[in-house]
């Protein structure tokens, strides 16, 4: 058939893990950097920072159903994004963390650069090996 779309390929387990460990490791180094930059132990409140925004991702991944197309930068690392932003500021409003608007910006641009871009660099890389 002329004009049509080449047929898309399901993800492989490992690009499914890879992706996930990816988003999951890029928001650990965002509550890491966090901290750091507040002259925090950025290991004895790790988890505590971490913690709300993983829970967020991994909602964000269930709601996208992140796993069929775990590298797409609309599909999937938009509703990641916003999910795991929304989802992390929730759990932090709830638990008495702080959600101050410097806070709630800085952590929207950081995550978005972060689950969107690295997407997008895939996205990037793929085009360009297809010629």
């Amino acid at each position: 058939m002329t004009g049509s779309a080449p047929a898309r390929t399901r993800p492989t387990a490992a690009a499914i893990v890879l992706a996930l460990v990816l988003d999951i490791a890029l928001v650990v180094a965002f509550a890491a950097t966090g901290r750091a930059s507040h002259d925090s132990d950025i290991w004895s409140g790790l988890w505590q920072t971490s913690w709300p925004f993983l829970a967020g991702l991994g909602l964000g991944w269930l709601v996208t159903l992140g796993w069929r197309a775990p590298a797409a930068p609309v599909r999937t690392g938009l509703g990641v994004w916003a999910v795991t932003v929304a989802g992390g500021m929730m759990l932090r409003l709830a638990t008495g963390q702080g959600t101050a608007l410097p806070f709630i910006i800085v952590a929207s641009v950081t995550l978005l650069v972060a689950l969107v871009g690295w997407r997008l660099i895939a996205a990037l890389v793929r085009r360009l090996r297809r010629g």
